[in-house]
């Protein structure tokens, strides 16, 4: 009842505008006066479609992960709460489905038992959502993507410094608020595995850490129209 009572109430001053509207244009449609005919239909004008979209995002770790994992025994999990960035731009294909290009970074520094562990994360990812639209304001959406994460890692003891190019995927859940038909802000929850890098040691693989993370994150978009 409560959804249908907002629904309701937002919709209200959408039948007035467009009542507002119809007798405009009723009084001004067409008139007769004593010598000629005048034609006077206004005219229609078609709202621009805005289904493109560039936007920033804000992204908050809630333990971003380290996974260290040493072949010959011995393993160590690091996990860092922080915060990363990134940019997207999208389109929406239909009034359900929306593609967009993510792109982001993120990092985490810790030391634990001594051992120093910096990392560095680039993540390039294309993303599909399905959402639903309600009140010509609020859409909630469910989403997943697919991409590549540049993944540089260095570890202290014993000294190595690696890097790797690797598959990442993501699941994400949000909510969209449109401001505006110009800006729209977003807040979501995504699940991202970045990827896995390789630690060499004398040219021979030592250990091996898995990275992946889930984060809150918070973004302002631009529409647009082509």
């Amino acid at each position: 009842m409560k959804k249908i009572a907002v629904l309701m109430a937002a919709l209200l001053p959408m039948v007035a505008a467009a009542e507002e509207y119809a007798d405009d244009y009723n009084t001004y449609d067409n008139y007769y006066d004593e010598y000629e005919y005048i034609d006077n239909t206004a005219s229609v004008t078609t709202p621009e479609k805005r289904d493109n979209y560039i936007g920033i995002r804000i992204h908050k770790n809630e333990r971003i992960a380290f996974k260290y994992d040493i072949h010959s025994g011995g393993n160590s999990n690091v996990r860092e709460d922080n915060f990363g960035f990134g940019a997207v731009i999208g389109n929406r294909l239909s009034d359900h489905v929306k593609i967009e290009f993510e792109t982001s970074y993120v990092g985490g520094d810790q030391t634990k038992r001594g051992v120093n562990y910096d990392f560095d994360v680039w993540a390039n990812m294309l993303n599909v959502y399905l959402f639903n639209e309600y009140a010509g304001a609020i859409a909630p959406y469910a989403g997943l993507g697919i991409g590549f994460a540049n993944i540089w890692g260095d570890i202290s003891m014993p000294k190595m410094s690696d890097s790797v190019f690797d598959l990442s995927y993501s699941a994400m859940i949000g909510v969209n608020f449109a401001l505006n038909d110009r800006v729209d802000l977003n807040l979501g929850l995504k699940y991202q595995y970045y990827g896995e890098v390789e630690h060499k040691l004398n040219g021979d693989e030592y250990a091996i850490t898995d990275v992946d993370a889930t984060e809150f994150y918070f973004g302002a978009a631009y529409k647009f129209g082509l």
